[in-house]
């Protein structure tokens, strides 16, 4: 008897396991309106700059207990950041972008088109300008509503950043394992 306490407990441990690690970033879903404005910053903190952001354009994931993975468009006309970064990023729990793994911060992106279907994505360190790496966005070719940002939480299927019809996936980063 106490053998086959032993099994149960230890066959719904294994079956649990996944589940709990899954549910980590399951417990994400898009960010208000309201949630938004309170995080985004009326100007981003740019290197030595503060640009003006767009709060109409921002987008973003929250878990519902203060985390945040949320983005916004800069307005960088007459900045030294015109043509260099296009976007302003708030991390707030550890997630990975193509090779890179940004810890909770704050990260500036731009772009350039690479080829008809692709786009080359930049991030850099908001504070300082470093340079993390890059990774492709490739075009969506199904239809819907174009944005400027567009971040998606877990529970939509797939976690991505759309920029227009342009996206790229990231995925988030178990505590530790960064």
């Amino acid at each position: 008897m106490i053998l086959m306490k032993r099994i149960f407990i230890y066959v719904f441990a294994l079956l649990l396991i996944p589940t709990v690690v899954q549910s980590a970033a399951q417990g994400w879903r898009q960010a208000t309106d309201k949630e938004l404005a309170t995080i985004i910053p009326d100007r981003a903190p740019v290197e030595k700059e503060r640009i003006e952001t767009e709060l109409r354009t921002a987008s973003g994931v929250t878990d519902g207990k203060g985390h945040f993975i949320a983005g916004v468009v800069m307005i960088t006309a007459g900045y030294s950041a015109e043509g260099k970064y296009s976007h302003f990023v708030i991390v707030q729990a550890p997630i990975k972008i193509g090779e890179m793994k940004l810890q909770p911060g704050n990260y500036v992106f731009g772009y350039k088109r690479t080829d008809q279907d692709t786009l080359e994505v930049k991030f850099y360190e908001a504070a300082t300008g470093k340079p993390l790496g890059s990774v492709p966005a490739k075009i969506e070719k199904r239809s819907g509503p174009i944005r400027s940002l567009l971040i998606t939480p877990p529970s939509s299927g797939r976690t991505m950043f759309q920029i227009g019809r342009f996206i790229f996936e990231y995925s988030f980063v178990q505590e530790g394992k960064a």
